[in-house]
């Protein structure tokens, strides 16, 4: 009879599980159509299929799209204009020559490499975001987890990286939401990564507004100086190289804080993911033959 208890009480919860399923479907918390939970948690995988990828190709540092709606893809040879010191002159350069990035300038000299699964102006992304941050769904950052596992790395930060740290919320602002929905996305992708989780490496010692309605330069002013190591955990993080983690990189400055913040409590050096990316104007439009890298 012993011997045959396990048995029974998985029939009885399979059975329970069911029955459940039946008076409460499950449905996924971007479409609200039925969807048996799987891997991926709450999110069904249609839904996952039209996360929209940044435009290729990316710069190697900042993974931001190095191309523009202004600078085409490269077609055939194209004329470089080269200052001599008689007159400009015309050459013609390899047709695969692409600019330099832009979006690099913003960033702070000690990040070493960004990386962002989704844009937030297309596709399911800045739903998905949304259903994590605002609208309770914790679970769904177990999809976004997943995804920010499979982004790829130069092989100096996958050998370095000792830790996630994850963007700390105000302490008024964790109370009204209940969780910090950048430490979800540590805790999910820290397993896939074999990385700990350290969430009281940094804190924010005072309120900032939220970023959403701020310009460029105020949301620098917003977030100077609202980050700090704590003072216990400057020896563990002193000359380590540690990965920022968050749901959306915008303008980089909330980053930037951070990562003066964990220089000046003994950081060596400093990368950051993030599950979505803000465009950034002029940014190219995703091509339908982007879908197929998802």
């Amino acid at each position: 009879m012993t011997a045959l208890a396990p048995s029974w009480m998985a029939s009885v919860r399979a059975a329970g599980g069911g029955l459940l399923d039946l008076l409460l479907p499950a449905a996924c918390v971007i479409c609200r159509r039925p969807h048996r939970p799987d891997v991926d948690g709450i999110v069904c995988a249609l839904c996952l299929s039209r996360l929209v990828p940044l435009t290729y190709p990316l710069c190697d540092r900042c993974g931001h799209p190095l191309l523009s709606l202004s600078v085409p893809l490269p077609e055939g040879r194209k004329a470089a204009r080269v200052d001599t010191a008689d007159t400009p002159t015309d050459i013609p350069t390899s047709s695969t020559e692409i600019p330099p990035c832009r979006w690099c300038a913003r960033l702070s000299p000690a990040l070493r490499a960004v990386r962002s699964v989704t844009r937030m102006d297309a596709g399911t992304g800045g739903d998905l975001v949304h259903a994590l941050k605002y609208q309770g769904w914790s679970r769904a950052a177990l999809a976004m987890g997943r995804r920010m596992a499979r982004l790829d790395w130069p092989l100096d930060v996958r050998e370095e990286r000792v830790a996630l740290i994850p963007i700390p919320l105000a302490a008024e602002r964790l109370r009204e939401r209940g969780y910090n929905q950048a430490t979800l996305l540590a805790q999910a992708l820290g397993p896939l990564w074999q990385l700990p989780v350290w969430p009281d490496a940094l804190m924010r010692i005072r309120h900032t507004q939220s970023q959403v309605r701020l310009t460029p330069s105020e949301r620098t002013s917003n977030v100077s100086q609202a980050f700090a190591v704590p003072v216990n955990w400057q020896a563990r993080l002193r000359g380590q190289h540690v990965v920022l983690v968050d749901d959306v990189i915008t303008t980089a400055a909330t980053v930037n804080a951070a990562v003066h913040a964990l220089l000046d409590g003994g950081a060596r050096i400093i990368s950051c993911v993030t599950f979505g990316r803000a465009p950034d104007p002029g940014d190219r439009a995703a091509p339908d033959s982007d879908f197929t890298r998802n």
